[in-house]
């Protein structure tokens, strides 16, 4: 997640704290609360949180092995003050990192100090990595970053190659056929596709080029635009396509 410098103004956060931040979120996405056994009665209800330690250890490898490829610095967040899944989670990752990827600098994280350190000092973060329940609260919060959640790209990642690619707003159907949805988010996150899954490197520079060019020339929807002058999703996909012309053959839009 990198705050574009055009859209700087779209977020509620100051444009000084938001220059330089580049990070990454790597989010457990098949265990924790959202997966656990649930009970409801008349008068009470339970979430169980469970996490395996093979669980705890794929989603760590995959994180440090991004930040091996960029700064070398990983967060890990959890709640070990409190929760024994968390006490698991911090115990499993420490070792994993220690003995496998010894040159990544590992720091811990409680998940309530993370929620304010990542609004306060945004670029003392480069890759991040948590739990189900936590990283879905933190992704959203670390939108407000960008200014939109339209600008964020995602991908679900197993241990090859393939890979699930969507916004990280998901379908938005409460705006659906309206015209005012930000496209970018969406057109990224098929960049993370020819990155991660098709090894197509220049390809997907291709693609965030051309976003960043439309950015840079202020084409913005509405949840950019304030109360400037917007454009509808079918005029930004457009003028993305229009600048992608200049480096490889792109098929026109039908009406």
């Amino acid at each position: 997640m990198r705050p574009h410098p055009a859209a700087l103004g779209a977020s509620p956060i100051k444009s000084h704290l938001l220059t330089g931040v580049d990070l990454i979120v790597v989010r457990e996405l098949t265990g924790g609360m959202y997966f656990g056994d649930k009970t409801r009665s008349a008068d009470s209800a339970t979430d169980v949180c469970t996490y395996s330690v093979a669980e705890i250890e794929r989603v760590v490898r995959r994180a440090a092995t991004l930040a091996s490829a960029r700064s070398g610095n990983l967060a890990s967040v959890d709640k070990a003050n409190v929760l024994e899944t968390s006490r698991l989670w911090r115990e499993t990752t420490t070792r994993v990192i220690a003995e496998e990827f010894p040159k990544v600098k590992l720091e811990h994280h409680l998940v309530d100090s993370m929620a304010m350190h990542l609004i306060a000092r945004p670029r003392a973060f480069d890759v991040i990595v948590t739990e189900n329940l936590f990283g879905d609260i933190l992704t959203d919060e670390a939108s407000m970053l960008a200014g939109s959640m339209g600008l964020l790209p995602s991908a679900s990642l197993g241990d090859g190659k393939r890979g699930l690619y969507e916004p990280i707003h998901g379908s938005a159907p409460d705006i659906a056929g309206r015209g005012i949805a930000n496209p970018v988010a969406a057109i990224l996150s098929a960049a993370m596709l020819l990155r991660h899954s098709l090894d197509l490197a220049d390809e997907a520079e291709c693609v965030e080029r051309a976003v960043s060019q439309c950015l840079d020339a202020h084409v913005f929807t509405a949840d950019l635009a304030g109360d400037g002058p917007s454009v509808s999703t079918e005029q930004l996909t457009r003028a993305v396509l229009t600048q992608l012309g200049g480096c490889c053959y792109v098929p026109e839009l039908r009406d």
